[in-house]
């Protein structure tokens, strides 16, 4: 009887190994993960003081569902959405914008840009909004980048808004393409962004 148990096992092993290949548990990862190249960065050893610079905190945005995700949305026609192939950022576009928008603000318009817990000792200007688009035009062949900013200067409660938006053309809809794309088109916001949050007292 064991002999004949032991048997069975191994029956039912060798009937598994074929499936072994088969089975996946989720989906297959891209040959790479996409990410924003920041045209703008604090120097290395640049040290800030909120008491003697501006203080700013970068909320990451608010966005659609179709850039919630890592994947990379394409406007195929005015009602509907698909997604280009095999292309996956390595984290959510409105996180990698929120720090996209920190670097150039630190570099560009020499701002301290505090987290929200460090804000409660310093008087902080705000900086939130909505990431609208974060994607590509199929129709134009281009990437797209749409950022509803919302400022609040540190000690007020009125609120500044604009829209900023950045096209910038690829000449094929595919992971490569769209992510330098994109990262270009990000990176013309964040400075837009930055002068106009700059400018502002």
């Amino acid at each position: 009887m064991i002999v004949r148990a032991f048997a069975n096992k191994l029956l039912i092993v060798a009937a598994l190994v074929p499936l072994a290949g088969c089975i996946r548990f989720g989906a297959s990862p891209p040959p790479s993960l996409l990410t924003i190249a920041p045209q703008s960065q604090p120097a290395v050893g640049t040290a800030q003081n909120s008491a003697t610079g501006r203080a700013i905190v970068v909320e990451v945005s608010a966005v659609p569902q179709s850039i919630a995700g890592t994947r990379v949305p394409v406007q195929a026609t005015d009602t509907s959405i698909a997604y280009v192939k095999d292309a996956q950022w390595a984290e959510a576009p409105a996180r990698l914008f929120a720090r996209l928008l920190s670097d150039t603000l630190t570099a560009r318009a020499r701002m301290v840009v505090l987290s929200p817990a460090q804000s409660f000792d310093a008087p902080s200007a705000m900086l939130g909004g909505e990431l609208r688009a974060f994607g590509v035009d199929a129709t134009q062949r281009q990437a797209v980048v749409i950022y509803d900013a919302s400022f609040t200067p540190a000690g007020r409660a009125n609120v500044e808004k604009q829209r900023f938006e950045a096209r910038v053309p690829v000449s094929a809809i595919d992971a490569a393409q769209a992510g330098a794309g994109l990262s270009q088109a990000a990176n013309q916001v964040a400075q837009q962004v930055s002068d106009w949050v700059g400018a502002q007292r």
